[in-house]
């Protein structure tokens, strides 16, 4: 009775619209769960249907490259986003890994890694954010996928000028050499899901695959958040 008051009081907000979360709702509210734009490419897997996949061919090789949600300027999911990534809502990407996680895993992709690794943050940009939000989504699919993951094997030497508004060349030159493998034998002979938030040319991605499969990562897929 007393949560059912405190609820009635003050009401917890959905992540995405802001507006009251009904009883048994957790972060996203039913109506915008059932209206975020899925992606489901992980139903073409690593085919040429797969509009992620082609993103790099050519470039650095890739096993899988999925994303859960497509990115849509001003809508749900730039707002959850948004939550993530500037208002410390980390039980959010967490609970966006376990949902994908478990479709991944219902889909029988939880046996093609051996670990899971979030793209990092320099140290100085964690220390002034308080915590990576790839790492929440990164615990999030291994724990609903059953799988290690790690946020010490994989580092950013290099203290990079955000991505934003950046040409695909610039991105890339941006990220050029900045990742360091930090504990070579973690990865080595490892199959990795490289975990980021969001995807738009994919260089920061690559970037980390390069400094991977350099260490004698035997395969690299990549998932995100969310897909531009």
């Amino acid at each position: 009775m007393f949560d059912d008051l405190l609820a009635l009081l003050y009401p917890e907000s959905c992540y995405a619209c802001q507006g009251a979360l009904a009883r048994g709702e957790k972060f996203i509210c039913t109506d915008c769960s059932v209206k975020l734009p899925y992606t489901d490419f992980h139903v073409h897997g690593a085919t040429e249907r797969n509009p992620l996949q082609r993103r790099f061919w050519g470039k650095v090789p890739v096993r899988f490259a999925f994303a859960y949600l497509y990115f849509r300027p001003k809508g749900r999911v730039q707002r959850l986003l948004h939550q993530l990534k500037y208002r410390g809502a980390q039980e959010l990407g967490e609970h966006l890994g376990k949902l994908y996680g478990s479709l991944l895993s219902d889909h029988h992709y939880a046996t093609e890694f051996d670990l899971i690794l979030p793209v990092p943050l320099h140290k100085l940009k964690l220390r002034k954010r308080g915590y990576n939000q790839s790492d929440a989504f990164a615990k999030g699919l291994a724990d609903a996928m059953h799988l290690p993951w790690s946020n010490k094997i994989l580092i950013r030497n290099v203290n990079t000028s955000t991505q934003t508004q950046k040409t695909r060349i610039d991105r890339w030159q941006n990220v050029e050499q900045v990742f360091q493998v930090n504990q070579p034998s973690e990865v080595k002979g490892k199959r990795i899901l490289l975990v980021d938030d969001v995807m738009t040319t994919g260089a920061t991605l690559e970037a980390c695959a390069i400094a991977l499969l350099a260490e004698g990562a035997t395969e690299i897929s990549v998932t995100t958040i969310a897909s531009a």
